[in-house]
C-alpha cells in the first residue's frame, strides 16, 4: 500500500498543495514551524479521519476560510483508491471511490498508516490517556466493529455519566433507571475489553522478537493491559459481566458522590515490562525509548499480517530523537516494502544508504519545492 497523490485545499498554512510521492522513501527537509508536520498529519489525517496532534477540526481548516480538504490516491493491491476528507463548520466527510460514506467508521480502515513522532515516546512513559488512545486508534484501523462498538461504548458512558451527574449527592435516585445505564454499559465495556485483549496479545508476539532483536537478545519485553477492576483476559464474557456488576455496585455511592462513572475501559491501562521490571517506574530513557520503537515496529508487521498489506510509515522528527543504532533499526525496515515518510531539519546526521536513495523534498514557509 502507497499513497500516490496528496492535495490540499485550505489545510493549515496550505493554501493550495499538490504532491507526487515515491513509493519507497519521501523525505521533507526544513526548519521548524515551516509546514512539515502539518504535511505529515494531513497524509495521518486522511487515513483516520481525525488528527494525533488536536481534537478540534476546526484547527485543521485555514485562517478565515470556510472549509478545508485533503484529497489522496492510494494504490493498494487490488488498484487504485481514490480519498476525500472534507472539513467545515457543519462537520466532515468522507468519500472513498467518490463514494460518500455514511459513516466515518465505513471510511477507516481503506488507508493504514503507523505514525512515529516524538510525542509517541510518551505512549511508555505518558499517561494512561496516552496509552489508551494508541490502542483504540490502532485496533480501529484493522476493525471497523471495534470503532462501532467504541462510539457505542463512549455514547452509553456520557448517557451513565450525565444520570450521574444529575443526581450527584441527592439521597433518593432512581435506582431502576441507573441499573439500566449500567447494565447497558457493562454489555457494551465487555465488547472493547475483549478486543482490547486480542490486540494486546497480537502486538506482543511481534514486539517481543523485535524488542529482543534490538537490545540484541538483553531484553524480554511484555505488554499488559490492565484493567482498572483487575479483570483478567482469560475470562469468559459471562464472567467478565459478574465482575463488572460487582464492581459497579460497590463504586456506586463514589460514583453518586462525585458524578462520573469510575469502572470500565475507559479508565484502563497498558503496561511495559522489560526483564520483568515496570518501563514506566524503572526503565531508563534508553529502554523506554527502545520500548516505543519496538511498539512501532510491531504495530507495522500486526497491520501487514492482518490486511495482507504493509501500512504507511510517518516519522515526524523522530530520528534526531534516537540513537545511531536504533535510527538503524528503524532504517532498514523502510529499506522493505513499507512506503515512508520523514521530516527532519537536515539529513547530516543520518547515516544510512536508505536517504540517499530517497525522493526530497525541501520546506519553506508553506512552499515545497
Amino acid at each position: 500500500m502507497h499513497i500516490e497523490k496528496l492535495k490540499l485545499s485550505n489545510y493549515r498554512n496550505y493554501e493550495h498543495l499538490e504532491l507526487d510521492f515515491s513509493p519507497k522513501i519521501n523525505v521533507f527537509i526544513g526548519q521548524n514551524a515551516q509546514g512539515k508536520t502539518n504535511l505529515m498529519e494531513a497524509i495521518y489525517v486522511l487515513a483516520m479521519a481525525k488528527s494525533h496532534r488536536t481534537a478540534n477540526d476546526k484547527e485543521l481548516i485555514r485562517w478565515e476560510q470556510d472549509y478545508g480538504k485533503i484529497e489522496g490516491v492510494i494504490e493498494r493491491r487490488y488498484g487504485p483508491i481514490p480519498m476525500e476528507l472534507l472539513f467545515s463548520k457543519k462537520g466532515k466527510k468522507g468519500k472513498v471511490n467518490h463514494i460518500e460514506q455514511s459513516k466515518l467508521s465505513q471510511y477507516i480502515g481503506q488507508m493504514n498508516v503507523v505514525m512515529f513522532a516524538p510525542e509517541d515516546l510518551h505512549v511508555v512513559k505518558g499517561s494512561p490517556q496516552v496509552r489508551r488512545r494508541f490502542i483504540d486508534m490502532e485496533i480501529g484501523q484493522i476493525s471497523s466493529v471495534y470503532l462501532h462498538d467504541l462510539l457505542q461504548y463512549q455514547k452509553i458512558l456520557k448517557q451513565r455519566n450525565l444520570f450521574l451527574k444529575a443526581h450527584q449527592g441527592r439521597q433518593k435516585i432512581d435506582e431502576v433507571m441507573l441499573d439500566v445505564y449500567t447494565e447497558q454499559f457493562i454489555a457494551a465495556a465487555i465488547k472493547i475489553i475483549r478486543k482490547r485483549y486480542q490486540f494486546i496479545e497480537m502486538l506482543q508476539e511481534w514486539a517481543e522478537p523485535i524488542h529482543a532483536g534490538i537490545t540484541q537478545q538483553a531484553e524480554t519485553l511484555v505488554i499488559k493491559y490492565k484493567t482498572v477492576t483487575g479483570m483478567q483476559a482469560q475470562w469468559s464474557s459471562e464472567e467478565m459481566a459478574e465482575h463488572l456488576r460487582q464492581k459497579s455496585t460497590e463504586a456506586r455511592s463514589r460514583e453518586l458522590e462525585r458524578g462520573v462513572t469510575l469502572v470500565g475501559p475507559h479508565r484502563d491501562d497498558l503496561q511495559f515490562f522489560v526483564n520483568d521490571y515496570d518501563v514506566q517506574v524503572f526503565g531508563s530513557q534508553g529502554q523506554q525509548r527502545t520500548t516505543a520503537l519496538s511498539l512501532k515496529l510491531a504495530e507495522i508487521e500486526l497491520i501487514k499480517q492482518e490486511t495482507k498489506e504493509a501500512p504507511i510509515l510517518l516519522l515526524d522528527d523522530v530520528l534526531s530523537e534516537l540513537d545511531e543504532y536504533r535510527q538503524s533499526h528503524l532504517l532498514n525496515i523502510m529499506q522493505g516494502e513499507v512506503q515512508t515518510f520523514v521530516t527532519t531539519p537536515s539529513v547530516e546526521g543520518i547515516h544510512h544508504d536508505t536517504i540517499k536513495h530517497a525522493k526530497m523534498f525541501h520546506v519553506e514557509r508553506g512552499i515545497i519545492k
